[in-house]
């Protein structure tokens, strides 16, 4: 049975408040009290940037560290979605900023003891794959109005083949609601676990009254020091792979074939 002090709660949901509203349940689980955790985080942060009116020309650390995850944000935004105007791409930089921002705060959380890894479950992040997926297809909408299907069939394409192209089309671009997230859960779930894993094999085999096992004991430590090192630096990168993700799409979703069209504009010119 697993309980709040098991090995394994770092990758179970709890629920630690259950609580039933007629015939409906919902229950407080470890993810939320963490997802608040990081919430509160990220509220206290600007906190210390706001404090006695904020904005100092001659920036302290806290200020600092909001600019560079500001700017850090904005470069893919101008890099990745063309077309538009500065103005319409930094409408859209505060949105990705709320995303990379939680990731940024929520991944390496997991790294600490007794902690839980919120993004290590797919229910969570396929949750918010989903959320940006619909999101990303309203937005689409709302600029090209019905021309948004027009992605579904590039130009010039023979009749006989449009229904073939249009499913082709059609499945990448629906699995992408997938595929963010299960990247994100694959990523973090595996890398957590193998840390999980060979910490407690390096800490059985350290407390064993066994002098080979203590001699053999460094090789697990440093391998363990080492995939520490390297699933922080992959916790971090996940969440600048999903800005730069979110942008791609965005790009998609705005320009739809415009590239395309370009392309065919410019073969056109060199035949004549």
């Amino acid at each position: 049975m697993i309980t709040p002090n098991s090995p394994l709660e770092q990758f179970t949901i709890l629920p630690l408040i259950p609580m039933k509203i007629g015939n409906l349940y919902f229950s407080f689980t470890n993810p939320s009290l963490f997802m608040l955790l990081t919430l509160s985080l990220v509220l206290l942060l600007l906190h210390f940037v706001t404090k006695n009116g904020g904005g100092n020309s001659v920036p302290n650390a806290w200020q600092s560290l909001v600019e560079l995850i500001y700017d850090f944000v904005l470069n893919p935004v101008n890099e990745q979605i063309g077309g538009l105007s500065g103005n319409v791409k930094q409408k859209f930089s505060p949105r990705i900023s709320v995303t990379f921002t939680f990731l940024l705060f929520r991944n390496p959380q997991g790294m600490i003891p007794y902690s839980f890894t919120v993004t290590s479950h797919f229910l969570i992040t396929l949750g918010l794959s989903f959320s940006i997926f619909i999101g990303i297809t309203i937005v689409g909408f709302q600029r090209n109005g019905l021309h948004f299907l027009s992605f579904l069939l590039p130009a010039g394409v023979p009749l006989p083949l449009a229904p073939f192209l249009v499913l082709l089309e059609l499945i990448p671009h629906c699995f992408r609601a997938l595929s963010s997230g299960i990247r994100l859960f694959a990523n973090m779930m595996a890398g957590h676990s193998s840390v999980k894993i060979l910490s407690g094999s390096a800490w059985t085999m350290l407390c064993m009254n066994d002098l080979l096992y203590f001699i053999g004991d460094p090789g697990p430590l440093f391998i363990v020091l080492a995939l520490t090192g390297l699933e922080l630096g992959v916790a971090i990168s996940q969440a600048h792979v999903s800005t730069i993700l979110i942008c791609i799409y965005l790009n998609d979703a705005t320009n739809l074939h415009q590239s395309a069209y370009l392309f065919i504009i410019e073969q056109k010119r060199g035949a004549f």
